[in-house]
């Protein structure tokens, strides 16, 4: 499980350092996509695997599933990460989270989320009110 909240840099040659605690997790290789929110997702090769198959799922026919098919997986990276944890950030996928060097990564259960760091910042400051009231609204969904 992938947990907790980092500040980390992204340096001259697009390369983040992964926090320590996270690196075994993506030993066998890394997926970066474009997240829904302002941010860049990597999982584990084998939790994207998992994670994919419900888009894969979705009625290519229908205009809404295609665009999602488009802009997670015809922006999706694959990659590994170097021997000191690094892992390489295309200019795209940099530029579409607008991340500078500043970034913050925080870990989702099954992947990672990356942030520029003044962007998160405004995030939690945004959902900091409204969190309690999410969580009631689906626990009320699933009843």
């Amino acid at each position: 499980m992938l947990l907790g909240t980092h500040d980390h840099t992204i340096d001259d040659k697009n390369r983040l350092t992964l926090p320590a605690k996270f690196r075994r997790a993506f030993a066998g290789g890394v997926v970066v996509t474009r997240g829904l929110d302002s941010c860049l997702v990597a999982y584990p090769r084998d939790e994207w695997t998992r994670s994919q198959a419900r888009i894969a799922d979705l009625d290519t026919l229908r205009g809404e599933a295609r665009q999602l098919h488009r802009a997670v997986y015809a922006n999706a990276v694959e990659g590994e990460l170097d021997k000191q944890g690094r892992l390489v950030i295309s200019a795209r996928l940099k530029e579409y989270a607008g991340l500078d060097r500043d970034v913050v990564v925080a870990g989702v259960n099954d992947h990672l989320e990356i942030w520029d760091r003044a962007t998160w910042q405004r995030e939690l400051a945004e959902s900091e009110g409204r969190t309690r009231d999410v969580a009631e609204r689906l626990a009320a969904q699933r009843d």
